[in-house]
């Protein structure tokens, strides 16, 4: 399901993105989307395809991962953004899931961080492949959660790698905040 932004319709009038219609309804009185709304709109959206839901964590992650105003909840741009960033995910996980079975097996994972531009040890890709799989295998749910967290302590990382080397320094505090907001 591919959506635009707002533009003009038929007769130069405004037309609305559809998805802002969704949002919307999904979102209620107060404008924003939780956790558990968030997973019931991806669940009745079928992001997921045939693979089951999120859990409620995964939507507290994706959440965090886009949480600009820092309100738990997301806004219409934020969610717009990661229906982008879930399609893509969802396409690149599609993609190494050849046998359909709803899960991919480690090298797959690790073919999958390549190919979305993380260049990571060996020894990074064995502890994400400890931390997301069961008996070797990686569902979607947790394929998402690896990638929101991939993608979240990388900008991290890399707003405090000022001279582009790979470096970074961490106060202890500063640190605890970034990976526990993660």
């Amino acid at each position: 399901m591919a959506f635009s932004g707002y533009g003009a319709g038929p007769g130069g009038a405004p037309q609305q993105d559809p998805l802002f219609g969704y949002f919307s309804a999904i979102a209620g009185q107060d404008g924003h989307i939780s956790a558990d709304e968030l997973q019931r709109c991806l669940t009745q959206a079928g992001i997921t395809g045939s693979y089951q839901p999120f859990n409620l964590e995964t939507c507290r992650l994706m959440i965090n991962m886009l949480d600009r105003d820092m309100s738990c909840t997301m806004g219409f741009q934020e969610f717009k953004e990661l229906w982008q960033v879930l399609n893509g995910w969802r396409g690149t996980f599609v993609s190494y899931d050849r046998d359909g079975s709803g899960t991919i097996e480690g090298q797959e994972l690790e073919h999958a961080i390549t190919s979305m531009g993380y260049h990571l040890s060996p020894q990074a890709k064995n502890c994400i492949m400890k931390r997301y799989s069961t008996n070797g295998r990686i569902r979607f749910d947790d394929f998402v959660s690896c990638c929101v967290r991939l993608r979240a302590l990388t900008d991290q990382f890399r707003r405090r790698d000022t001279t582009q080397t790979g470096n970074a320094s961490f106060h202890y505090d500063d640190f605890i905040q970034v990976t526990m907001s993660i």
